[in-house]
């Protein structure tokens, strides 16, 4: 097999040019081809009128692949290691007890997923409810304003990213083929097979939600038990090692292993941690406001005014360092997608941005957020960037009664509340309320901000028009605490892994995934299930 690389079409073009225009790069016929597979989609939009699809595919060749490979000049190409991702051989320590998993969100679901197949049968606590349920409950709380703080946009199965845009690409180096066989397992629960091979390719959360719910069936088909609205309260330690865990007060679970898989917003449980004297550190992490803008103004804008039949809705990424010191940039990034309220406790806001598979709302969102560091923490506990994340959300919430607070950009910069909307509405989830956003973040953040908004303003032009919409607080962008680990994965009571967003480990849905798979790997490279 052979990868060839930059193979450039028209935006109006289907599968089978893609395999004649790699033929033809190659000087060969289509009927030299044994297997032909698209691996990567990506769109090269540089130039105005030039925009064009571009993909890497993998060609098998009934000749000899390295003598053909010596010859062939002037093509991207390179030969494909067949190897894909192994899960390892049991390790030779019995495990007496069912490996349990806390929360069931990305991380727990994929290190949940892998010990099933493989036998070991996982036990699973999920605080909030199963999805259809919590589903439920946050469209009710969007048309309500009533919070369920079980079961909302934090908590539940799916964690948090099943209300989330599904984005599924990530940064994190992956040498193990971790990142595709994540993408194979979603596929085989049902997501669309161009998550395989689009460069960022997303789900949206009407898809996600019903992936999820199938890969909880397959889990219980491999003998893996799941709970939900159960939340781990307490837990049991002897001679520095787990033996039981409590759930709800009430039940007392024996194990010998904890995945602690319990995202970025199980600040209740991190303070019992810490009283179990479980090792953990505050980290950075960045806050700010969700800025929309029409997607038709980002469509023309990324894809230079391109005829928009041929290409999805444009998304983009975008930083800047200020005079403050801090850095400005997007963070998950919304096309054609809605702004969400996404709290989980009550009197305080937090918001969110969501896209539903066909990303057709009218607007582009994204955060923009400024860097927080522990220096800005009013003390070195622990837990003291959950103390500064909630200061916010509670005076968020105040500024409009739980509604979330929106101002025009120009509004914001000359410090005055805003009384309606300019030429375009919000695209939101939940109910909102017109107020004046300054005085939310402390004044060097909202320098560093409104410096970002210019300083994009000259990279994309509009980006800073005076009508942006600003919707506050955004301020769960990742975990404010670290849980540390050694290099086997374990915390200092062993027996625990800290696994995936919430021990601060992973920046969304992919990356937490990919932590769970490799969590679930140490397992299987410790012990062999012997209950």
């Amino acid at each position: 097999m052979i990868r060839v690389q930059q193979v450039k079409v028209p935006l109006k073009h289907t599968t089978e040019d893609v395999k004649k225009k790699c033929a033809k790069m190659l000087h060969l016929s289509e009927t030299d081809f044994v297997e032909f597979h698209i691996v990567k989609q990506s769109i090269d939009a540089r130039k105005k009128g030039e925009i064009k699809y571009v993909y890497a595919v993998d060609v098998k060749l009934k000749q000899k692949e390295d003598k053909f490979l010596q010859k062939i000049k002037g093509v991207q190409v390179s030969p494909v290691s067949e190897n894909g991702y192994e899960f390892p051989k049991a390790g030779d320590e019995p495990l007496k007890n069912r490996p349990v998993v806390a929360g069931f969100g990305p991380a727990g679901i994929f290190s949940a997923y892998m010990l099933a197949l493989h036998g070991y049968r996982p036990i699973v606590f999920e605080r909030g409810k199963c999805v259809e349920e919590r589903t439920e409950d946050v469209l009710h709380f969007w048309e309500t304003g009533i919070l369920n703080p079980k079961s909302n946009v934090q908590f539940g199965e799916g964690g948090a990213g099943a209300f989330s845009d599904g984005k599924l690409n990530t940064l994190v180096k992956d040498v193990k083929g971790r990142n595709h066989k994540v993408l194979q397992i979603f596929t085989s629960a049902g997501a669309p097979t161009e998550i395989l091979y689009e460069n960022k390719p997303h789900i949206g959360t009407d898809v996600l939600v019903d992936v999820v719910a199938n890969l909880r069936k397959e889990i219980l088909r491999l003998g893996g038990e799941i709970y939900f609205s159960s939340e781990i309260t307490d837990i049991f330690v002897k001679d520095e090692k787990i033996e039981a865990i409590e759930i709800n007060h009430t039940k007392k679970v024996k194990t010998d292993l904890l995945i602690l898989a319990i995202g970025h917003s199980a600040r209740d449980t991190f303070a019992m941690l810490k009283e179990k004297k479980l090792t953990m550190e505050a980290k950075a992490f960045a806050v700010g406001f969700r800025v929309e803008h029409p997607q038709a103004m980002i469509n023309k804008l990324q894809y230079k005014g391109a005829d928009m039949k041929y290409l999805p809705v444009a998304p983009y990424k975008i930083t800047a360092q200020t005079s403050t010191g801090r850095g400005v940039y997007s963070f998950c990034m919304c096309p054609g997608g809605f702004v969400v309220n996404a709290s989980s406790e009550e009197n305080r806001l937090a918001i969110n941005g969501m896209s539903y598979y066909k990303r057709d709302s009218n607007n582009a969102n994204s955060a923009i957020i400024v860097s927080v560091t522990p220096d800005d923490f009013e003390s070195k506990d622990a837990l003291a960037g959950v103390v500064f994340q909630r200061k916010l959300e509670e005076k968020a919430y105040a500024l409009c009664d739980g509604k979330i607070p929106q101002q025009l950009f120009l509004d914001y910069k000359e410090n005055r509340k805003t009384k309606e909307y300019g030429e375009f509405e919000s695209c939101v989830k939940g109910k909102t309320a017109f107020t004046n956003l300054r005085g939310l973040l402390s004044s060097g953040m909202e320098q560093a901000f409104l410096e970002g908004m210019d300083s994009f303003g000259k990279k994309m032009s509009g980006f800073n028009r005076e009508d942006a919409i600003l919707s506050g607080i955004e301020s769960r962008t990742s975990s404010p605490v670290r849980i540390t680990r050694d290099e086997l994965f374990e915390s200092n009571i062993k027996g625990i892994y800290p696994c995936g967003e919430g021990a601060g480990y992973a920046g969304g849905i992919m990356s937490a995934a990919m932590d769970g798979m490799k969590i679930a790997e140490a397992v299987r490279e410790k012990y062999y299930p012997a209950f």
